[in-house]
């Protein structure tokens, strides 16, 4: 088994509220989720306007495919012009780490 994960650290344009903050972060974790299967949710920054970080998981049986799956989302979140993707960093375990 292996366990993927990513992070990524987000700057969001000309925002001035967490009500707009949420309006942009929220559709790129559901687009994450419905597209890719993933677990992801907003981790971190929640009190800051204009930086967000969304958190993802993948699980699968290939570590091939964990990898395919977080290149995939990368792309997808670094093609959003709505937000500056500052940095991406990501994880793979398999079930033999301690």
């Amino acid at each position: 088994m292996f366990v993927g994960t990513l992070t990524f650290d987000l700057l969001l344009g000309d925002i001035h509220s967490l009500k707009e903050k949420r309006s942009i972060v929220r559709p790129i974790v559901a687009e994450l989720q419905r597209k890719y299967s993933v677990c992801a949710a907003e981790t971190g920054n929640q009190d800051l306007h204009r930086r967000a970080e969304i958190g993802l998981a993948v699980v699968s049986g290939e570590a091939s495919y964990v990898a395919e799956i977080l290149d995939s989302c990368e792309r997808l979140v670094s093609g959003r012009p709505e937000v500056q993707l500052l940095s991406a960093r990501r994880r793979l375990r398999d079930d033999e780490d301690e």
